[in-house]
């Protein structure tokens, strides 16, 4: 179902403080998380089911047990949830979200998660390339549209307030945090500032890659493919999938010139 202009708008505004359960679809569905439409109208209109399932699909592609996995925009964590399930007790999530609103209920649904699930760790901070002090805007329609200043897309409606939050790289984490297996990366069109400051971390740890890309596509893939990885499109439906010289959309990155995802996995160690 889809909303003109307007009624979205309405419809937006009306629900933005509704907040209820719902649980991960199969094969996650021992995982219950609270959702709200203020992350999307998806959450009031739609099966779980509908709701992403090429995100669901990546995660039970890509994740292992024992992993570590950096959910960084985690909104309302739906990737880190569904990672936590399948790396299991012996795995991690760290889950990085900037809206003080969202970091509330990640930790509330961080609390619902059966014993089986890796712990998942919510950091309240924003992911720049560096440690600091930065504007973080509320963006007028859903939630998962919020930005850093000075990036957003077209699916903001513009901001409706701002707050100044702390950033991290991910370099300063990864070296006081056990380093990801896989690196999920949705900031709104802030992803090479969040790359720029992970150079140690590609160079050394070598994560999968996850990251939606909204700007600077050449940048990005200069960048990654100076750390020698190779880009897919994260949502193509063939196996293998073939490699792309520029970024998708939704790309998937794996460190090294792997013809496929299986081979780059070989050897990788589960923790």
């Amino acid at each position: 179902m889809s909303f003109p202009n307007f009624a979205r708008s309405v419809a937006e505004q009306a629900t933005r403080k509704l907040v209820f359960t719902r649980r991960l679809p199969e094969p996650f569905s021992d995982c219950a998380v609270l959702v709200s439409p203020s992350g999307g109208l998806r959450f009031l209109l739609r099966k779980m089911t509908e709701v992403d399932p090429n995100l669901f699909a990546l995660v039970s592609e890509l994740v292992r047990p024992g992993m570590v996995v950096w959910d960084v925009g985690a909104n309302l964590g739906l990737f880190s949830f569904a990672a936590a399930a399948a790396a299991g007790p012996q795995g991690g999530v760290l889950a990085f979200e900037a809206d003080t609103w969202l970091v509330d209920l990640l930790r509330r649904s961080s609390e619902l998660q059966p014993e089986r699930s890796a712990r998942v760790t919510v950091v309240p901070s924003a992911v720049a390339s560096d440690v600091d002090l930065r504007t973080f805007c509320l963006a007028k329609r859903s939630r998962s549209a919020n930005f850093l200043a000075g990036y957003g897309s077209t699916q903001t409606g513009g901001s409706r307030a701002e707050q100044t939050v702390v950033s991290v790289s991910l370099d300063w984490v990864a070296s006081r945090r056990k380093p990801p297996d896989i690196l999920k990366v949705d900031v709104e069109g802030a992803e090479l500032e969040v790359l720029q400051g992970a150079h140690v971390l590609l160079e050394k740890h070598r994560p999968i890659v996850l990251c939606e890309v909204g700007a600077s596509p050449k940048e990005l893939s200069d960048l990654l493919h100076g750390h020698g990885y190779s880009m897919y499109d994260a949502d193509s439906r063939l196996k293998p999938r073939p490699r792309i010289l520029q970024p998708a959309w939704n790309t998937l990155a794996l460190p090294g010139p792997a013809p496929d995802l299986e081979s780059s996995r070989a050897g990788r160690p589960n923790s």
